[in-house]
């Protein structure tokens, strides 16, 4: 090596040690200035700042940017590269519902718990942990930078707000604030570019914000729980947020602008909402298979774009609003954005009769009676008492049937053969009309009952109220009980076995068999298939699906099946008399019967069939 090489190595070396030693000093003063700051906002007994970790000191630190310093990217400004050397630190703000850990590094939230709810084990609640989530800027200011990888200065703290800021060179920053009311889940987060109007190039005219979290399994069933779950976003205007999700993965590109997300676990959310909207952006969702070892449910991510507002170049401003907290209809509700219809109450009319029905009504009982048990029990009574004068005629008619048994086994002996079904149909009819019996009268009022039964289908499992509430032997009316488990999941069963699911199937079954002891046998083949739906394959059908969802779902469908058996026993014992239909037929007898106009129009049907059908016979003898 000769004389010049040596020379220009101790030269280079000089300049490094030069300027590690002039950066060391200007984070030096930084931190210092910082720490008074906090010690100033400290002074007067504020509790407000809890800091996790202890602050190493500034000789330390000297020693670890010296350390990392080949390890760290070199930026242009000076600051920005100490800044991504410095040490990560942790802060906490806290209230009486939250506690929400942040960290320097992004100056973003690191944790957060909720205090007035634990998971299905009775560990604490965490909407994500340590590290689980991700906040983060992206913007040109001089040079491409991310905020996730500086090391912010905490400027300013409170019982109720975080200040923290990455300087540049000129004495700019970039600002995000904090501040969490007492009583409250929502914060408000400010994102401030304050004194960087030369920094950034007046030609950017937007940033990326790139949010991503993974949320913890926090219920007993993971299929419940995952079809729950799902990502929502809204644009301004809309009647309800569109969603990705409920256990299935997916992505969708936002050309337009939108006015917030969430990322929703079943009884949880995490909703981010930008005043000024969003301009455009990516979400995504994926779930974690059930057998993940860190009892993760899923990942979330929403990769926004936002346009500056230069209306001061020095001093550029955006806000959002974070929610985390339950899905609790009544709290969402208040913010009035809409965040509410996140909560899956079904359609237009299902949700409606929810939201105007179901919930206020299960709102009054809980305010006198505490047994969320003998609350759905009162609820069922209450709305099968509503709908009785709909299903009261489905009822009698069946009872009215019942009388009329022997009438239809003689009908049956007489028109034996297939060809005489339609005379077999039309003394049927005639049967029916001198008894007064409309086979087909009950089943509109049938039908009218169905939003209500997928209305509680829709409640019970999405109802935070019904979280960890025991009942019996349930211990969670919002998940499936267990009698028995099985220690490995058997296709369609689980892992598990429901007591509500089985008693359920049972009484259906049970109320199969009775409403069908009414109808006639019959040699149509159509006829036994339906009746083997009803007695079996319904009842199988509903015990698979209802093992592995609510068990006050399932419950509620006990309930609904016992009071319909009793319903149609005190019609069949006391309002529908059989001798008095019998009675009644017997008096028409030899009569003729008037025939309404559906009538005439079925039996001229019937006539033109069976003039095709005698025609497409000729045809094939010729």
């Amino acid at each position: 090596m000769d004389k010049n090489s040596i020379v220009g190595l101790i030269l280079i070396a000089m300049v490094l040690f030069g300027f590690t030693y002039v950066q060391r000093r200007k984070y030096e003063q930084q931190m210092a200035q910082s720490q008074e700051m906090v010690d100033d906002t400290r002074q007067g007994g504020d509790p407000g700042l809890t800091q996790v970790t202890p602050q190493t000191d500034i000789a330390q630190a000297g020693q670890d940017v010296q350390q990392n310093a080949q390890q760290v990217t070199i930026y242009k400004d000076t600051s920005l590269t100490m800044a991504a050397m410095g040490q990560e630190q942790f802060y906490t703000l806290e209230n009486n519902l939250l506690k929400l850990t942040f960290t320097t590094k992004g100056a973003q939230l690191y944790s957060a718990r909720i205090k007035d709810y634990t998971n299905y084990d009775k560990t604490d609640l965490y909407l994500f942990k340590d590290g689980g989530n991700k906040y983060d800027v992206s913007v040109y200011a001089g040079e491409a930078i991310k905020t996730s990888d500086f090391n912010f200065t905490l400027a300013e703290s409170s019982n109720t707000k975080l200040v923290f800021r990455l300087f540049f060179d000129g004495g700019g920053y970039i600002e995000q604030r904090y501040e969490l009311p007492q009583d409250s889940y929502m914060m408000d987060n400010t994102l401030s570019f304050v004194g960087l109007g030369s920094v950034i190039p007046q030609n950017v005219s937007n940033i990326d914000i790139d949010f991503a979290t993974v949320v913890p399994r926090m219920e007993k069933g993971f299929k419940n729980e995952s079809q729950y779950s799902k990502l929502d976003y809204y644009f301004n205007g809309e009647k309800k947020p569109s969603e990705l999700g409920r256990g299935r993965n997916g992505n969708k590109r936002i050309d337009s602008k939108l006015s917030w997300f969430a990322f929703q676990q079943q009884f949880f959310s995490y909703i981010v909402r930008a005043k000024d909207e969003f301009s455009s952006g990516d979400v995504s969702i994926e779930f974690f298979s059930q057998d993940d070892p860190s009892r993760n449910l899923m990942t979330c991510k929403a990769e926004m774009r936002m346009e500056l507002q230069r209306k001061d170049p020095q001093k550029i401003e955006m806000g959002f609003d974070m929610y985390l907290g339950p899905n609790h209809y009544q709290t969402l509700q208040t913010y009035d954005q809409k965040y509410e219809k996140i909560i899956p109450l079904g359609g237009w009319l299902v949700g409606w009769f929810t939201r105007f029905v179901i919930i206020p009504m299960f709102n009054f009982f809980h305010r006198f009676i505490a047994s969320y048990g003998l609350i759905i029990l009162l609820m069922t009574l209450v709305i099968k008492l509503v709908v009785l004068p709909f299903t009261y005629k489905s009822f009698a008619s069946s009872a009215k049937m019942a009388a009329l048994r022997p009438f239809m086994d003689k009908i049956n002996a007489k028109y034996p053969k297939q060809e005489d079904a339609m005379k077999k149909q039309q003394a049927t009819m005639d049967l029916y009309k001198r008894a007064g019996v409309s086979p087909m009268g009950g089943c509109l009022p049938t039908l009218l009952t169905f939003p209500i039964l997928w209305a509680m289908f829709r409640f019970f499992p999405a109802s935070i109220e019904l979280r960890q509430q025991p009942f019996l032997w349930a211990k969670d009316l919002s998940a499936y009980d267990s009698i028995v488990e099985f220690g490995r999941r058997i296709p369609l069963l689980g892992d598990h076995l429901s007591l509500f699911a089985l008693l359920m199937a049972v009484v259906m079954w049970v109320y199969s068999k009775y409403t069908l002891s009414s109808q006639p046998n019959s040699d149509d083949p159509s006829a036994a298939s339906m009746r083997f739906m009803s007695l079996w394959m319904m009842p199988i059908m509903m015990f698979f699906i209802c093992n592995n969802l609510s068990s006050a779902l399932s419950y509620y469908y006990l309930l609904s099946q016992l009071i319909a058996m009793l319903e149609i026993w005190i019609i069949r014992k006391f309002i529908v008399k059989p001798e008095a239909v019998v009675e009644k037929v017997k008096a028409s007898e030899g009569k003729p019967v008037p025939k309404s106009k559906f009538q005439q129009r079925l039996e001229e049907a019937q006539r033109m069939q069976q003039q095709q059908m005698r025609a497409q016979q000729n045809n094939k003898k010729k």
